[in-house]
């Protein structure tokens, strides 16, 4: 994550795919995968294993222009149709024969049918723990067997030859495992193997076995014959088309996770809690992942496809994972999603107002343009999304008090002026109120051992990685221990939960000087949701040995020495006699709020203390505004007593400076007139905003139309114009935008919405609210819905159009 000297070879090239100059109704993205630059390529920088290719290789050849129509196999195609979830027909072959002629000569063995059992309700989709993906095609997980049903010309006699195959890429090859040849009965490499196991008049029924190190992605299947009479292939079919994945269920595959409940959370649990805020005021709000919603596998596939990530390297979850790091982001690649910190969202949409991935997801495929705007848990949730989608367990993981090294020293260097006045020109680090990122389950056969497990996949561009904005896997083992050499990225991960606050002040040479270390500052928290339930689970003991530590120390400062600063602890302070804590009330936005400052001499001799607070607003990543209000104070202390310093707030004196999350930062220094002890803390606090009240009216059935109401106060004495709500939910309702103008300040609004849920089981409603004037506002209501009788559900787009807003009146206004 850092420039400069590593010890991981680089893993990333340029992308020559630039979106055309004015952009059409629904432009048609041509990504190319070959890089026309002089220079290493894309590949060749990423990796060894993934640079030993030739010219010839042609999984980098272009993405054919009409793909998309016409069933390629890259698997970017748009998805195709959806219905209920009755039988799929069987695909019924013309066939030709070996030599090209068309001509079928009597006693061929001739493929006139193919069944994959790929309904939904069929053993396969269920067996793999696909079966709520909504999708008609076969969507099977590597390692783990499936059956197909051929239908045949005549009985099957032991003297015929069946041979099976699976391509994947514009030039399928057998050493590249994007041509897999299955011998029907004669045994099988790899992994890959087929066999009979019931012959029935003209059926044949068969169990396919993939390799648990398969190439995931898009598969063309067909079919191969050899008999007396002759040779015989079924053609290509589009709908024969198999999707594999990873498979967390199988042992032999490296993403094995050996506990079901895990899977069932980390896996194929499409909603989550998504935490934000400060570690004293912890907001959550429900994110809808909607990995399973049709046409999400497609976008996530086309992800792989955009960035040019050769076929022959998905099989590795490792690379896999680090290229979504860098593609879910725009920087570099025409990514997934533009971050955007400024506060103006007016050219797109305001990363507080998503409440789920499929809108993201979907656009992306649908247009091939980046999509405006998202932020930390944006990616996060994105992030998540894709690679549970693919089959990879994945969790959501914030970090509150998390810091930004720039400067590779591994501590978050603060610098103040000789009256303890930060100087805001000097602190390129930052230390963010919480960060947002990605834990997944795997093994790491590139690392020693002992590095298994979790890894962190961070895809917020922050700082480059070998000089694109990605950032790991990295093994949670290695970040808890300090070991900074690791690949990939530890460095700035390490610095994000477990470095130190040094405080420099100038001196009169102009020189600076430590005066205070806070080593509890950072990483304070690492939270995500537990399973099984809402609740929050603090796995901080998984990143970091327990704070203040002879392990934690050790950790920190063997990553130190590896810094660029790293003798920064041999000169530490003077005696530490006054204590010192900060407080500030828990508050709604809109409301008057007091901060204080709690001194507390421990000394037997008495102190005296000159203090300074400043309060500025903050953004949720550090980057502070101007200082609108400060107070200065000295305060004497007897032996052993106490006293509070209270600086007041009024609403009319924050509401002029209020930026995203509407946090602030009091920022307090200090020093104690007869020991030379210097004071420093830096507290973040927020101002809460309401939620949204979800009522469920009715009850909810499979094809049924159903009605939800949504109740929101205005908190604010002002009015909030142009608010658009956001509702969406997998199996419920397809993102739905809902413009409902202005809302008078203090003012009770309602409005009813209807849905039709498409599956049954328990469900999670998500809404959002959004307006220049207040954002950060959402609910979320859990919707049991009920099976339609003798049928497992239905796909359809009657939950809402995405992209189209609509003008929704009120059914009530009411004042506060």
């Amino acid at each position: 994550m850092m420039d400069g000297p590593r010890s991981d070879v680089g893993r990333w090239g340029g992308n020559p795919w630039q979106p055309p100059t004015t952009p059409s109704p629904e432009p048609e993205p041509e990504p190319e995968r070959r890089s026309r630059r002089g220079g290493r390529s894309f590949w060749a920088r990423c990796c060894g294993c993934c640079s030993c290719r030739n010219a010839a290789d042609d999984d980098w050849g272009p993405e054919p222009s009409d793909s998309r129509d016409r069933g390629s196999r890259s698997g970017t195609r748009r998805p195709g149709s959806r219905g209920s979830d009755s039988r799929r027909p069987i695909s019924w072959g013309s066939g030709v024969n070996a030599a090209g002629d068309g001509t079928i000569r009597e006693g061929m063995l001739v493929v006139t049918g193919v069944d994959l059992m790929s309904s939904r309700s069929d053993q396969n989709r269920r067996e793999h723990h696909t079966d709520e993906y909504e999708y008609d095609e076969l969507i099977v997980r590597r390692g783990q067997p499936f059956h197909v049903l051929l239908v045949l010309s005549r009985t099957y006699e032991s003297s015929d030859r069946i041979t099976l195959e699976l391509l994947i890429g514009n030039n399928p090859e057998v050493g590249k495992g994007t041509h897999v040849i299955i011998p029907v009965d004669k045994g099988g490499s790899g992994g890959w193997k087929a066999q009979v196991v019931k012959a029935n008049g003209q059926n044949l029924n068969l169990r396919v076995h993939t390799s648990p190190n398969a190439i995931i992605g898009k598969f063309q299947f067909t079919v191969r014959t050899q008999s007396d009479a002759g040779e015989f292939q079924l053609p290509f079919d589009p709908r024969n088309e198999i999707y594999i994945l990873f498979n967390p269920w199988c042992p032999e595959d490296i993403v094995y996770v050996d506990h079901e409940d895990w899977r069932q959370e980390y896996v194929l649990n499409e909603s989550g809690r998504i935490y934000y805020g400060t570690e004293a005021q912890i907001g959550e709000r429900t994110w809808n992942y909607g990995q399973f919603d049709h046409g999400v596998l497609d976008a996530c596939l086309y992800i792989l496809d955009r960035r040019g990530m050769p076929y022959g390297g998905r099989g590795d979850p490792v690379s896999v994972s680090r290229v979504i790091s860098a593609m879910v982001n725009s920087l570099d690649d025409n990514g997934v999603l533009i971050g955007n910190w400024s506060g103006d969202y007016s050219r797109g949409t305001n990363p507080s107002a998503w409440v789920g991935s499929v809108e993201i997801l979907l656009s992306y495929l649908r247009t091939g343009y980046s999509v405006p705007y998202g932020q930390c848990w944006v990616f996060a949730g994105v992030t998540t999304t894709v690679l549970r989608c693919l089959g990879l367990a994945t969790r959501t993981v914030t970090n509150f008090n998390s810091a930004h090294d720039t400067d590779t020293s591994l501590t978050m260097d603060i610098y103040f002026d000789e009256n303890m006045k930060p100087l805001e020109h000097l602190n390129h680090d930052s230390v963010w109120n919480f960060h947002v990122w990605n834990d997944c389950w795997m093994k790491r056969p590139d690392l020693p051992s002992g590095f298994d497990g979790w890894q962190v996949v961070d895809a917020t561009p922050q700082e480059t990685s070998s000089g694109i904005f990605c950032c790991g896997p990295c093994s949670v083992e290695s970040i808890k221990n300090g070991l900074v050499y690791m690949k990939y990225d530890t460095p700035f991960i390490f610095a994000e939960v477990n470095s130190d606050k040094v405080y420099w002040q100038r001196q009169d040479d102009g020189s600076f000087k430590i005066v205070y270390v806070e080593e509890k500052a950072i990483g304070t928290l690492i939270v995500t949701k537990a399973i099984g339930s809402n609740m929050r689970e603090d796995i901080t003991y998984l990143y970091k040995h327990p704070e203040g530590s002879d392990a934690e120390r050790k950790a920190v400062e063997t990553a130190a020495a590896h810094g660029s600063k790293p003798n920064v602890y041999a000169n530490r302070g003077s005696a530490e006699d006054v204590a010192m804590q900060v407080e500030a009330q828990d508050a709604v936005m809109g409301q008057d709020l007091n901060v204080s400052v709690m001194l507390t001499n421990q000394s037997s001799s008495r102190r005296t203390v000159k203090l300074h607070l400043y309060l500025s607003v903050t953004y949720y990543t550090g980057v502070t505004g101007t200082i609108f209000k400060e107070t200065k104070k000295e305060v004497a202390l007897a032996p052993g007593a106490s006293d509070r310093v209270t600086m007041p707030v009024a609403y009319k004196e924050y509401r002029p400076h209020l930026v995203d999350q509407g946090a602030m930062l009091l920022n307090v220094s200090g020093h104690v007139k007869e020991s030379g002890q210097v004071l420093a803390k830096q507290h973040t606090f927020r101002l809460r905003t309401p939620d949204l009240s979800l009522t469920l009216l009715g009850a909810a059935v499979v094809g049924q139309e159903c009605e939800v109401q949504i109740v929101f106060k205005n908190p604010l004495p002002v009015t909030l114009t142009n608010v658009v709500f956001r509702l969406e939910g997998s199996g419920l309702q397809r993102p739905k935008i809902l413009n409902v103008g202005d809302i008078g300040g203090n003012e009770t609004v309602t409005l009813r919405q209807t849905f039709v849920p498409v599956r049954p089981g328990p469900r999670q409603l998500i809404a959002s609210l959004d307006s220049p004037q207040l954002s950060q506002v959402h609910g979320v209501i859990q919707v049991d819905v009920a099976p339609a009788s003798g049928d497992r559900g239905l796909f359809s787009d009657a939950g809402g159009d995405s992209h189209l807003g609509e003008t929704i009146p009120m059914a009530s206004r009411g004042g506060a």
